[in-house]
C-alpha cells in the first residue's frame, strides 16, 4: 500500500507561542497564512492563557514537549516550504529549533525568524539577556529576519537611539545580513509622520515602505507582519511587494481596531480587513 503523501501544498511550520487572548503569535499567524493560499502548521513553544501585555498571565513553556511532537511529523515525512519562528521560551529551544531546521528544511525552504524579544529598547519580562543573546544563532540559517527596532539593536550589538537615520539603518541592516539572512526588515521605525519598514536585500540595496503614522502601538502587529512575510516568500512575491502588502494590511488593521474601540491589548481586530489581504492587490 502506497503510504499518503501529505506534502501537496505549500505549507509553513509556525513555531510560536499559542496565546489564547489577545490576539497574537500563532493566534494571527494561522489566519492570515491560511487566507494567502498557505497551510500553517503550528509547532508551540508556551501556551498563554493572553500574552505577556496584560497585567497577569498563565503560561505553560512547551520545551519537554516539542521534541516528541517533531518525531511525530518526521515519522509523516512532512516537508515544509517556509518555516517562521516567532517567540522562544528557553535557552533550549534555541537547540530545539535549529534541530527542526535540520530535520524539515531543505535548500529551497524559506526559513524566517521573527526575533521576537523586546521593544521601546526593553526585552519582553519573559526574556533573559541570555535567550536574547542566544537568538542570534538562529541567523545564519535564516533566508529573511523581520526584527523591530529594540530587536535588531540587541541581536547586533548596537545601542538602542529611537531616532535611527537610514544611514544608521543601513549599517545596520547590512551588520545582521552579514550574520546570515539575505534579506532583512527593521520595522516600525518611526520618522516624523511616518512609520518605516526598511528593507535591504544583499546585492540589491535597500527601500524604505512608508506608512503615515498611527498613535496607537498594538499588540500582535509583528505577528501579523511576519506571517505575511513568511507567506510571500513560499509564494515567491518580491521582497519590497512583500513588505509592502504586509505594512498595509497592518495599517488597515490598525485602523479597524480603533474604529471599533477595541482595546490596545486585545491587539489587531485583522478579522475586520481580512478580506482585503491580497499579494494581487
Amino acid at each position: 500500500m502506497t503510504a499518503p503523501n501529505h506534502n501537496r501544498q505549500l505549507k509553513i511550520a509556525n513555531i510560536n507561542d499559542i496565546s489564547g487572548f489577545g490576539r497574537c503569535s500563532v493566534a494571527v499567524a494561522l489566519p492570515v497564512i491560511s487566507r494567502l493560499g498557505v497551510q500553517c502548521c503550528p509547532l508551540p513553544t508556551a501556551v498563554f492563557s493572553n500574552h505577556t501585555g496584560f497585567p497577569s498571565f498563565y503560561h505553560d513553556d512547551y520545551t519537554e514537549r516539542m521534541e516528541a511532537y517533531m518525531e511525530e511529523w518526521k515519522k509523516l515525512s512532512l516537508t515544509f516550504d517556509g518555516i517562521l519562528t516567532g517567540f522562544l521560551s528557553s535557552v533550549r529551544q534555541i537547540d530545539i529549533v535549529l534541530r527542526f531546521f535540520e530535520m524539515f528544511s531543505d535548500r529551497e525552504t524559506q526559513i524566517v525568524v521573527d526575533p521576537v524579544m523586546g521593544d521601546y529598547g526593553r526585552l519582553y519580562c519573559t526574556y533573559t539577556d541570555e535567550l536574547a543573546s542566544q537568538m542570534r544563532r538562529l541567523l545564519p540559517y535564516a533566508d529573511i529576519i523581520t526584527p523591530n527596532l529594540t530587536e535588531a539593536c540587541f541581536l547586533a550589538g548596537v545601542n538602542y537611539v529611537d531616532n535611527f537615520s537610514e544611514g544608521q539603518l543601513l549599517r545596520l541592516a547590512e551588520q545582521l545580513s552579514l550574520m546570515g539572512p539575505e534579506k532583512v526588515v527593521i520595522t516600525g521605525v518611526e520618522d516624523r509622520d511616518s512609520v518605516i519598514s526598511f528593507c535591504y536585500e544583499r546585492d540589491k540595496g535597500t527601500h524604505a515602505v512608508r506608512m503615515p503614522k498611527i498613535t496607537t502601538h498594538r499588540s500582535g502587529t509583528g505577528d501579523v507582519f511576519s506571517a505575511i512575510i513568511a507567506a510571500g516568500a513560499v509564494k515567491h512575491i518580491p521582497f519590497v511587494n512583500n513588505v509592502t502588502t504586509a505594512s498595509q494590511f497592518v495599517r488597515e488593521s490598525i485602523l479597524a481596531s480603533e474604529r471599533l474601540d477595541i482595546p490596545v491589548t486585545d491587539g489587531l481586530a485583522f478579522e475586520a480587513v481580512i478580506d482585503k489581504l491580497s499579494f494581487d492587490s
